[in-house]
């Protein structure tokens, strides 16, 4: 006989806030989380500084989640630029989901507005690392200006994944001719 073992209330409040937050909004009330979560305000209140806090930890918990959905294998063999390529076609196999809302960490910012409040801080991080990684395949590929050229494929994926996300535009067919002519142009090979 197998036992099942039940998130414990701290798994079932970030899990909670992961796709409360991701599907409604960083605005959703405790009171949503918490019933969402079976878990009571005051249990929440003692895993959890504040529910900024409770978000802060669930957008970091997330984080290597979401960028191994992204970004390919350390020294995987493909080159700079398939490698930068495997992150838009990663982003655009997401977006045909139905219930993809863009990516959570840039919504997270727009959101809150506050540079300084600690979930924008985690979600910075973590767009800051993502333009990390494609400044560092632009040098290997050879770019012209690789920290233009990181910059400019952060810009891309943003946008796409925002215009996806809010069903104004489908992705397929328009990512990898944009990144081609944007390689192209700096130089990547």
């Amino acid at each position: 006989m197998t036992t099942e073992v039940k998130p414990s209330p701290r798994e079932r409040l970030l899990e909670a806030a992961a796709t409360l937050t991701y599907r409604d909004g960083v605005s959703i009330g405790v009171e949503a989380l918490c019933k969402a979560a079976g878990v009571s305000k005051r249990s929440m209140y003692q895993l959890f500084e504040s529910k900024d806090e409770l978000l802060a930890v669930s957008l970091k918990e997330r984080a290597s989640a979401y960028v191994a959905t992204l970004l390919p294998a350390m020294n995987d063999g493909r080159s700079p630029r398939e490698r930068i390529l495997h992150v838009f076609e990663q982003m655009e196999s997401q977006a045909g989901a139905p219930e993809f809302r863009g990516c959570r960490y840039l919504a997270v910012q727009i959101e809150l507005k506050d540079q300084s409040h600690p979930a924008s801080r985690v979600a910075h991080q973590v767009k800051a690392n993502l333009t990390g990684f494609f400044r560092a395949e632009a040098e290997q590929g050879g770019a012209d200006d690789p920290d233009l050229l990181a910059r400019q494929l952060s810009l891309v994926f943003d946008g796409a994944s925002a215009r996806a996300g809010i069903q104004a535009d489908n992705l397929t067919g328009l990512v990898a001719p944009t990144l081609t002519t944007l390689l192209d142009a700096a130089g990547v090979h």
